[in-house]
């Protein structure tokens, strides 16, 4: 009788092959199970919630190209066979001018505390700012820091002859990070940032459901992504004072739902705006956000869209508790 073989319990066999009848392989060391949450954090509109819709292959973030378009944290979860990277997306660190802006730099400064890593996120395509620096100084203030990633985003739209000085700009900001260039749009440095991710979580089991990809429902997304499409298509003087409510999800036939929210502007002159002449702009946002409703929860949308006034709702605790960015009235 053949003796067994019995392999200690951090060993595994790879690149099995049998000849004449025996098992051939490589034994290499297990490799451990690494979990642990990420903050990415950055000042407004740098790619932070492109990044992580890069990694997830799929549309939790809403993104576009004004400032500010995540307020509020949401977790991105992406699981692989040796790690569970939950990222936390953040809204942009800046200088608030109003209640909405202070409790978004919270939201912000408590997910960095909260971080067993952190990736910060900057524009490589422009000098580092203020607002940078801003970024840099709330790091710098966590004691202990945890492992840090220095993220050069729009790596693509630099020449390569600017390179190495403007990595040497952000890098001053933060001497201790380790440095990646990277380009969300083209998915340039994904994977060596992917890497230096893992290496820097803590052994530990996974947290969250391998099917799971985020913590919000699918109607706070839907609310995200009406506000999305209104970003995209809206003036300057309309995006930053719009809020979305979610007045109704309600299941119908075949698995299609029905979606009734309400647009929530902060003067009587910005009505107008979001409606458009004969409608024809809030047609324009809402078939734009049904669509990418649609493609987030993979089935036929029937999407309802109002507009109200709330005036001056981003210095109105009452507004803020009512519209989610606050958990009490203050």
């Amino acid at each position: 009788m053949t003796p067994t073989l019995r392999l200690p319990y951090d060993l595994f066999i790879v690149n099995k092959k049998i000849q004449n009848g025996m098992l051939f392989g490589i034994i290499m060391p297990e490799v451990p199970f690494r979990s642990g949450y990420i903050a990415v954090v950055g000042k407004p509109n740098v790619g932070k919630s492109t990044l992580i819709n890069m990694f997830l292959g799929q549309k939790v973030a809403a993104v576009s190209p004004r400032p500010q378009t995540t307020r509020q944290r949401q977790l991105g979860i992406l699981t692989l066979d040796r790690a569970q990277l939950i990222f936390m997306d953040t809204p942009g660190l800046h200088f608030a001018r109003h209640k909405l802006g202070e409790l978004m730099n919270a939201v912000a400064v408590e997910s960095l505390q909260d971080a067993d890593v952190i990736v910060f996120v900057v524009d490589a395509s422009q000098p580092p700012d203020g607002e940078d620096r801003l970024v840099a100084e709330k790091i710098t203030s966590l004691k202990p820091c945890p492992p840090l990633i220095l993220a050069l985003n729009k790596i693509d739209l630099l020449a390569e002859t600017d390179r190495e000085s403007r990595q040497a700009e952000y890098q001053a900001l933060s001497p201790e990070a380790y440095c990646l260039s990277i380009s969300c749009f083209t998915g340039q440095g994904r994977d060596p940032l992917l890497e230096a991710l893992i290496e820097r979580l803590s052994t530990g089991e996974p947290l969250f459901d391998e099917d799971q990809v985020t913590d919000i429902y699918e109607r706070e997304i839907a609310a995200d992504l009406v506000r999305e499409a209104a970003l995209n298509y809206l003036r300057d003087e309309v995006p930053h004072a719009l809020a979305v409510r979610i007045d109704e999800y309600a299941e119908r036939g075949s698995g299609a739902a029905y979606i009734a929210a309400t647009m929530f502007v902060e003067r009587e002159s910005q009505k107008p705006i979001v409606i458009g002449q004969g409608g024809a702009m809030l047609k324009k946002i809402g078939t734009a956000a049904r669509k990418e409703i649609e493609a987030m929860s993979g089935r036929k949308i029937f999407l309802e869209l109002r507009v109200k006034v709330q005036k001056n709702w981003r210095n109105n605790g009452e507004a803020l508790h009512r519209f989610g960015f606050s958990k009490k009235e203050d």
